[in-house]
């Protein structure tokens, strides 16, 4: 994600092919490291390649705990870029004869901060996180000693309050390689954090919505072909719904075409000229896909808008087909 003004979650289509495929899945060699499982060069690969898009120094890199890799951190400061990981291994620290967690239980609790996570049925909530951070010497593992060296990086732990019920409490511990100096420098990595609950609803619409897993196509060309329209769908799908959220008041036709506002003016049968922002159609579209809109509903979520957009281009296409057989 970009730093400063443009760090607000919105997602934007950059898609890119993987550079390798293979089924084999075995271990490669990567640069002069030891070997790391494909999923670590994967997200050595992701980092390099997304340097290329924009300035390296306005991107934060922002992994799970699939990304806690010593040598993720070492090039990032080499492609002079930044990251922020959920780390899972306790690595040594300071002058290498303690750990980051014995450090860190040495901290005081600096504050409270709240973030948006997803809870177990996928919807949106708030909750409050008791934060601890501190700048501290990180070291390599003991079998990369020698080839990497010792890092300054900015440890975040953050615990939630209380005890929700049917749910175990949200820890967090996080490595950056940015400064945190205050309680609000924190909190803001903490919403960098939570914004990969974005990410996850766009691989659920992926999956549940072009069930992209039950496609029955028998070469890797193209199911890769497949799953790149498919991105580009679940994309849309989940911009519109983000839209919906945070930009209500943009203008409609930066979303829809000027033959779907037509339908979709016609579908809604109102009266009076609607307005023009977009939220109007999308609250149309939401109800083409069943959402009943009702006082105490929330906003429309990605199901409906799958089901409402999907309507919404069977419309267009006989629109389209009725043109050609009856004309305009």
């Amino acid at each position: 994600m970009f730093r400063g003004p443009y760090a607000e979650g919105i997602s934007y289509p950059i898609l890119y092919p993987a550079p390798h495929f293979t089924v084999e899945g075995r271990p490669r060699q990567y640069g002069h490291s030891q070997q790391i499982d494909e999923e670590g060069v994967r997200w050595l690969e992701n980092l390099e390649q997304s340097t290329r898009l924009a300035s390296p120094d306005r991107l934060v890199h922002i992994g799970d705990r699939e990304s806690d890799i010593y040598e993720l951190f070492c090039l990032a400061k080499e492609q002079q870029t930044h990251f922020l990981v959920r780390t899972c291994v306790d690595r040594r620290a300071g002058t290498g004869k303690t750990t980051i967690a014995r450090k860190m239980q040495r901290e005081p609790i600096h504050g409270t901060h709240v973030v948006e996570v997803l809870d177990a049925k996928h919807r949106p909530i708030e909750v409050e996180l008791q934060l601890r951070f501190s700048e501290m010497t990180v070291h390599p593992p003991i079998g990369k000693h020698t080839k990497y060296p010792p890092l300054s990086l900015t440890v975040i732990h953050a615990r939630e309050r209380g005890k929700p019920e049917g749910r175990k409490p949200i820890c967090w511990k996080l490595l950056t390689d940015l400064p945190v100096e205050s309680l609000e420098s924190a909190g803001e990595k903490l919403d960098w954090y939570a914004q990969r609950w974005k990410v996850e609803t766009f691989h659920k619409v992926l999956k549940s919505g072009c069930r992209a897993e039950d496609a029955k196509l028998r070469t890797a060309e193209r199911l890769t072909n497949l799953i790149a329209v498919f991105c580009i769908i679940a994309w849309r799908v989940f911009w519109l719904t983000m839209v919906n959220r945070t930009n209500p008041k943009t203008s409609a036709d930066t979303v829809f075409t000027e033959t779907e506002i037509a339908i979709l003016n016609h579908v809604a049968g109102d009266s009076e000229p609607p307005p023009k922002n977009v939220a109007h159609y999308l609250l149309v579209v939401a109800k083409l896909g069943g959402y009943l809109a009702r006082k105490n509903d929330g906003p429309p979520g990605n199901a409906v808008m799958w089901r409402g957009l999907s309507r919404l281009t069977d419309i267009h296409l006989g629109v389209e087909i009725g043109k050609g057989i009856v004309g305009n």
